[in-house]
C-alpha cells in the first residue's frame, strides 16, 4: 500500500506550528535543522532567518510529517490561497 507523507512550508512558524502537532499528537522529532546549521559560503544566512526551520521531521503512527520555514532572502513570502491571483 502507497505511504503519504505530507511536507509542509511555512513563513516563518514551523517550529510554533511543530511544537503544536507535537502536543496534539506525542512523539518526538527526528531531525530538526535550523538555517545556521548550514551556513557557509554558499549559504549566507541573515542573522533574522539563522534560527529558521529548514527541516523537521515528526513521526505520527506510519506517517512522517515534515517542515520547513521558506526564508525571504529565498524567494520571500509565499502566497495563501487567498492571495494567489488566477
Amino acid at each position: 500500500m502507497a505511504q503519504i507523507n505530507p511536507y509542509i512550508n511555512f513563513n516563518g512558524n514551523a517550529e510554533e506550528a511543530f511544537n503544536f502537532y507535537k502536543s496534539v499528537f506525542g512523539g518526538e522529532f527526528t531531525n530538526i535543522v535550523r538555517f545556521k546549521d548550514l551556513s557557509g559560503p554558499e549559504l549566507q544566512v541573515t542573522a533574522n532567518e539563522a534560527n529558521k526551520i529548514m527541516y523537521i521531521a515528526l513521526p505520527i503512527g506510519k506517517t512522517i510529517l515534515m517542515a520547513n520555514d521558506v526564508p525571504e532572502s529565498m524567494g520571500g513570502q509565499m502566497k495563501t490561497k487567498t492571495e494567489v491571483k488566477f
